[in-house]
């Protein structure tokens, strides 16, 4: 019998033991899903949270979350950012392909949870990269660029990195850390919840994890319209190795504790 299957009867017999007057019904549906419970090492727990999810028929919703105006320079950076955060997150995203806005799949509650997230790192990638800019250190470092000489002819010359060149690298290395640093987080506190259940002799919360994934997986699958797959965005190939460290040591510096309730209005997006 598969995993389903048990929660599904195991739910089944939890709601005739409790909706049953007679205490003798009463009493052998509690006992035969209790065996049954020990025979799977499923806790009971889970099982009524199984029931009740049912029950209430929660499901999986897509939400399109608005991330910045057309024609903003370094948008796919802020989009970047939504993405590290939604996969550490159990998210599935869809993009749009000027990046002004992200479609996030998953169960509400994870969707605002990572809202208010990227609301506050979104602000605090921005001010650490405007202060990095403002600094001037990366002009002491040199890109090989294509440009024509006085002949008409192209040629490769050294010039110092350009300001746009320098905010991309160190945004988009902010949001690679950030990313890090949430997977670990999240890897971390589910390793500490499974091993809290194998204490309690219960694999039923790695089983309810296992049940969402596969939730939003059919969810997206039914419900996304994207055309094809997303293999990340073609640059210049030019970058900047001082930026890309200063957006790692910004993003070690960030502060990522979740915040508990959304703004009443969404934030506008840094300028």
């Amino acid at each position: 019998m598969s995993d389903e299957k048990y929660l599904t009867k195991l739910a089944a017999l939890l709601r005739q033991a409790e909706s049953t007057d007679n205490d003798h019904e009463a009493e052998a549906f509690m006992a035969a899903a209790q065996r049954l419970a020990t025979a799977t090492s499923i806790d009971l727990a889970v099982a009524r949270a199984h029931a009740a999810r049912k029950e209430r028929r929660a499901a999986p919703i897509a939400k399109r979350i608005e991330i910045g105006p057309p024609g903003k320079r370094a948008l796919r950076t802020y989009v970047q950012l939504f993405l590290a955060i939604a996969r550490a997150n159990e998210l599935t995203c869809d993009l749009a392909s000027n990046s002004t806005y992200v479609i996030a799949y998953g169960f509400e509650t994870d969707i605002e949870m990572c809202e208010a997230l990227y609301a506050s790192l979104v602000v605090q990638m921005v001010r650490a990269s405007d202060a990095y800019l403002r600094s001037g250190a990366y002009r002491r470092e040199t890109n090989y660029v294509e440009e024509r000489g006085p002949n008409g002819r192209w040629r490769t010359v050294r010039k110092p990195v350009h300001g746009i060149t320098a905010r991309i690298s160190f945004q988009t290395s902010f949001a690679s850390r950030i990313g890090e640093r949430l997977s670990s987080a999240r890897a971390k506190a589910t390793e500490e919840v499974l091993k809290q259940a194998a204490a309690e002799v219960s694999t039923g919360t790695e089983l309810v994890l296992q049940e969402k994934a596969l939730e939003i997986s059919d969810f997206y699958s039914r419900t996304s319209t994207a055309r094809g797959a997303w293999r990340g965005w073609a640059g210049s190939g030019r970058s900047s190795t001082l930026a890309e460290r200063a957006g790692r040591r910004a993003a070690d510096a960030a502060r990522t504790t979740p915040v508990t309730e959304l703004p009443q209005q969404r934030r506008a997006l840094p300028s």
